[in-house]
């Protein structure tokens, strides 16, 4: 397994629209591996391959992973969609790709999502709370949106000021 480069806004390729997968084969799961390795290494509970340059409809998600005990029980999914919303719920949301910033963003409470096992297996998972939480956000990054885009322009454009100030001093 690789650790990949996790990508952060204002990237544009974070914003492009990912590609549906035709079908989980050996390099889709090499990726879904790579992607698991970075997001634990980042010491985040989900990523989707846009946020390391790969546009394609791919995210992993691990809302349990306890890096004390080392247990890993990481959720593999090609082409997600959610299928069915229910209720809303406040989660304060952060992301790797915008590193140290967190907000408020609406969801649904409860979610049904469906996607491709890394066995390119059809799956139906039922989520809540954290859980929806993650999947929609994950999702999201899938159709180049990003948690700060749920936020008022005023809001976002601050946040992306911080990051374009600190990727400047950082160049």
């Amino acid at each position: 397994m690789a650790r990949m480069t996790i990508l952060t806004a204002p990237d544009s390729r974070l914003k492009r629209k990912a590609l549906p997968v035709p079908a989980v084969t050996d390099a889709v799961r090499r990726l879904m591996e790579d992607m698991a390795e970075t997001m634990y290494h980042a010491q985040g509970i989900g990523l989707a391959a846009p946020q390391v340059g790969v546009s394609q409809r791919v995210i992993v998600v691990d809302v349990q992973y306890c890096q004390k005990e080392g247990k890993r029980n990481p959720i593999f999914l090609a082409n997600p969609e959610i299928i069915r919303k229910e209720g809303e719920i406040q989660w304060n949301e952060g992301c790797l790709s915008v590193p140290e910033h967190t907000a408020e963003v609406t969801r649904a409470a409860q979610i049904q999502v469906r996607g491709l096992d890394q066995h390119n297996r059809e799956v139906i998972i039922a989520a809540d709370e954290v859980m929806a939480v993650c999947f929609q956000h994950e999702i999201d990054h899938l159709d180049g949106v990003l948690f700060i885009d749920h936020l008022s322009s005023l809001k976002r454009s601050i946040i992306l000021q911080k990051l374009k100030k600190k990727k400047q001093n950082t160049e």
